[in-house]
């Protein structure tokens, strides 16, 4: 066998383990994970860009006291006013946050925005998302940069775990 496949079988053993996890392994708190793309309304505006959709990344841990750990990577997948595609990078650490195990998480934090356009990004950017998972494993994001809310964007690709 493998190394791989041993390791595959391993960790398959564990797995049941891992799922009865005594209480004290829930003080950790809430995980919440996700990646994928998703699409915005139509005219959807963000600093003079229009755009179109969102990709996704995020890995947060919501102990339920009030604050947050972990990342964010969102590139909003934009056209600029003269026709050219130009994608506006977010990258943020949060800090504060609160999560329902299946179906919903806010979380917030400082990021720095690059516009895409060849100025240096803006830092120390707050941020705030919410992310509502669907049955089928996908669900919307509700993004907030700074003073500007960005409309729902709803994922149809990728997946979203809140546990």
């Amino acid at each position: 066998m493998t190394r791989r496949m041993v390791c595959l079988l391993v960790m398959a053993a564990l797995l049941p383990c891992l799922a009865s996890a005594p209480a004290s392994a829930l003080a950790l708190g809430i995980k919440v994970t996700g990646a994928g793309t998703g699409v915005y309304p139509p005219n959807t505006l963000y600093n003079g860009v229009r755009v179109s959709g969102l990709q996704i990344g995020f890995g947060i841990r919501v102990p339920g006291n009030g604050t947050a750990r972990g990342q964010l990577q969102v590139t909003l997948i934009g056209t600029s006013p003269l026709g050219m595609e130009q994608d506006i990078d977010v990258v943020g650490q949060a800090a504060t946050g609160s999560a329902t195990a299946g179906s919903t998480s806010t979380f917030s934090g400082l990021s720095a925005v690059d516009l895409g356009n060849g100025t240096p990004p803006l830092v120390n950017v707050p941020f705030t998302v919410t992310i509502v998972r669907n049955p089928n494993g996908q669900g919307t994001v509700r993004l907030v940069l700074g003073a500007v809310t960005l409309p729902v964007a709803t994922l149809n690709a990728g997946s979203i775990i809140i546990r």
